[in-house]
């Protein structure tokens, strides 16, 4: 919808190439394929959010570079602490991402074609779905992903002043079985409730505005080029990766400037101990909030946010250029879509 919508928007014609929906993927090759192109991803991006949750448990004040604060880690554990908790965050990334794509795909595909047999005109049709989309998948796949990214997190930040029981685990097997032991199943999903409230809004934005992005970006580039050559603009494969990207850069942005306050929230709520509630308990929201202020006035809700823009900015170029092309390669009708 996303691409078709541009076409239908653009004052001048421009013909981009058919968007690809649910009915039309090899399941079995969009799901296999995508394991392996997204792990890549993950794995590039790994260090930015290991700096990003660093910086966001650390309670001096909001100073240190990113930079900074990747040369001091490298220098006193090594460069593998940049990597800590990766094999543990990509043995949930597989079902996770295979449970996100499904709700994304099937909730855009009812919800689109739901809107418009209501009446509502395409570009509001297409946000909106997009919308929903982002909300249905962030919430399909917090149920996989917020045992993994407690333990993930932890693993991140061994031996950090104020972790939960100075907690030192081996592994991600091992923390698993910690965290069952101390807190039960209830311990894997502390901060589920956050997470949601973070990744809902958070995947709304994103999705919402990079619909809202590239109908502009295409407008722009189609009527510049039907004024120069008085002929409908083709683009080719290159210009349509180019224009998913710029738009998922700036959804990117946008998505995480907005929720980067509950992003730091979530992070503290899922490593840090308590000191009001004692040890091994989880603070509440309401403390959690006040100690960022206390340690750093409101700005500190911000920690990490560095970090998180550009790993949230280069995870979405990255991300939907791949996601677009895994839809390409999985089609089950190549004609057409490339």
């Amino acid at each position: 919808m996303s691409l078709g919508t541009a076409e239908k928007e653009s004052k001048e014609e421009i013909h981009i190439p058919a968007d690809i929906n649910w009915e039309m993927l090899d399941k079995s090759k969009f799901f296999i394929l995508g394991a392996g192109l997204f792990s890549g991803v993950s794995a590039a991006l790994y260090p930015a959010v290991v700096l990003k949750t660093r910086q966001q448990v650390g309670n001096h004040p909001p100073r240190t570079g990113s930079f900074r604060t990747s040369i001091t880690i490298v220098r006193s554990e090594g460069f593998r602490a940049l990597y800590r908790g990766f094999g543990t965050s990509l043995m949930g990334t597989i079902p996770a991402r295979a449970l996100y794509m499904t709700a994304l795909e099937v909730t855009k595909s009812s919800v689109g074609s739901t809107t418009i047999r209501l009446g509502v005109a395409e570009p509001t049709a297409a946000a909106i779905a997009n919308a929903a989309a982002g909300v249905s998948a962030a919430v399909a796949a917090q149920l996989v992903w917020t045992p993994v990214d407690v333990v993930t997190q932890r693993l991140m930040v061994q031996n950090t002043r104020n972790c939960i029981g100075n907690m030192k685990y081996a592994n991600g097997i091992e923390g698993f079985k910690q965290i069952i032991k101390t807190d039960g199943l209830r311990g894997l999903y502390r901060g589920f409730g956050i997470s949601i409230l973070t990744y809902a809004p958070s995947n709304a934005v994103w999705w919402a505005s990079y619909s809202v992005a590239q109908r502009l970006i295409w407008g722009g580039i189609g009527c510049y080029f039907c004024k120069r050559d008085n002929d409908p603009y083709k683009p080719d494969s290159k210009m349509v990766m180019v224009v998913q990207g710029m738009s998922a850069a700036i959804a990117g942005g946008a998505s995480a400037l907005i929720t980067m306050p509950l992003d730091t929230i979530k992070t503290r709520l899922q490593v840090l101990d308590s000191e009001e509630n004692g040890r091994g308990k989880g603070p509440t929201v309401a403390q959690t909030l006040r100690n960022l202020v206390r340690e750093g006035g409101w700005t500190a809700c911000y920690r990490g946010l560095g970090p998180r823009w550009a790993s949230m900015s280069i995870s979405a170029t990255t991300m939907i250029t791949t996601y677009e092309f895994l839809k390409r390669l999985s089609a089950k009708n190549q004609v057409g879509v490339t």
